[in-house]
């Protein structure tokens, strides 16, 4: 099984469009060949003019940690190239970076999930090239999630760097894939490739997206396991609460919640009384962690930390993001009164809730709040969304 990088090096002929052109590698810590060398290193030992690389949010090194954690711009030590940021001072490509290439070579491991801020970075640069006259390759790369679909669909007016467009939380695509919806759904004119993978199968077991031949690397600080890319459509959502994620731990991102004042086990009851069904797919087991950094740093936090892994994981079944939605319902029907969402700058929008911006509206929100409010009510809305989007995508999949 070979990823986009792997066909590129091994296949002369997929090169040759790239013979006397100035090349610009987007790249982060996971953008690594089947051998572990590093894209940057594998693409210019094989005689690519590479001229300049970019880097995404934490960092082409992958070593910022969280939320609106900005990167400089650097010249790269040993190939004296010039290592632009993407989430600095800029966020969509400027004229400047723009004219240091031709080709445009896309290398980011995704976790397949809408709020994942890569697929915010590709369109950015799909644009940029359309308006300058620029190629973009996607070098594709598993959706560690797999193909299900979940989550409501953002509504207009709500994108942000966390929202490029109407598709729901878990969008089941690759990247090369999300590039050709990208440009379809925008009517970008731009010279667009995908170098595919070799034998990917996304529903095949165990892995359901990830291949048993390749070993999991961080593509950002805290996405530290498959289990994390597994559980990370729901887990996302606690960014947006007071609630931890944590953060500030050896396992952040694969725990429901933590928090000092609430009580797991009282709220994993209330999960199962309200939608037993939302809980399969997964085992649940409630933990303590003290978070080193972060929310409620130093505090002992009582959770749940989700296993989607191992013989507890059920693929089709495993459904993230109504998983924590129940959390937070179980949660607020417990605690009424209790400040779950959490009123920060996100992403840099500051003049709505966190959680409406990682929704890509108030629905969620309004649902957990809603006394009245049943589960049921929210899964119609989610299946209508989701029902839609399969079908709008259906005609893009390559694999």
């Amino acid at each position: 099984m070979k990823f986009g990088i792997d066909r590129l090096l091994a296949e002369p002929d997929l090169r040759k469009p790239l013979e006397g052109k100035r090349v610009a590698l987007v790249a982060h810590p996971a953008s690594v060949t089947e051998d572990l060398t590093h894209s940057l290193d594998a693409l210019i030992a094989v005689g690519i003019n590479v001229t300049a690389a970019f880097g995404p949010q934490h960092g082409i090194k992958g070593d910022k940690q969280d939320n609106m954690v900005e990167t400089a711009d650097e010249v790269d030590p040993r190939y004296g190239i010039p290592l632009f940021s993407l989430y600095g001072e800029v966020r969509r490509p400027t004229e400047q970076m723009m004219g240091t290439a031709d080709v445009f070579l896309f290398d980011l491991q995704d976790l397949g999930c809408r709020i994942y801020t890569f697929c915010t970075t590709l369109l950015y640069l799909l644009e940029e090239a359309a308006r300058h006259g620029k190629s973009v390759w996607v070098l594709d790369r598993p959706n560690p999630a797999g193909r299900p679909v979940e989550g409501t669909l953002l509504l207009p007016g709500q994108e942000s760097f966390v929202g490029a467009g109407p598709m729901p939380m878990r969008h089941g695509l690759t990247m090369g894939e999300m590039g050709a919806w990208f440009v379809g759904h925008f009517g970008l004119e731009v010279d667009y490739r995908v170098v595919g993978m070799d034998r990917w199968s996304p529903d095949a077991a165990p892995g359901h997206g990830w291949p048993e031949s390749r070993i999991w690397i961080n593509p950002s600080p805290n996405a530290a396991s498959l289990n994390m890319a597994r559980a990370y459509a729901g887990t996302v959502m606690l960014e947006g609460t007071t609630l931890s994620e944590g953060r500030g731990t050896t396992r952040p991102l694969e725990v429901l919640f933590g928090a000092p004042d609430i009580d797991a086990k009282a709220v994993l009851a209330g999960m199962e009384k309200l939608a037993p069904e939302w809980l399969v797919g997964c085992a649940l087991r409630e933990c303590w962690f003290t978070p080193t950094f972060h929310k409620h740093a130093n505090e002992l936090c009582h959770g749940l930390m989700i296993h989607a892994e191992g013989r507890f994981y059920g693929h089709a079944a495993f459904r993230p993001w109504r998983l924590q939605a129940l959390t937070f319902k179980a949660i607020r029907n417990l605690y009424p009164d209790y400040p779950i969402w959490r009123d920060f700058p996100y992403e840099y929008e500051f003049d709505r809730l966190a959680i409406d911006v990682i929704n890509g509206g108030p629905a969620l929100r309004e649902w957990v709040d809603d006394a009245a409010a049943l589960p049921g009510d929210l899964d119609r809305l989610a299946s209508r969304d989701e029902a839609a989007w399969r079908e709008e995508i259906a005609p893009l999949l390559l694999y």
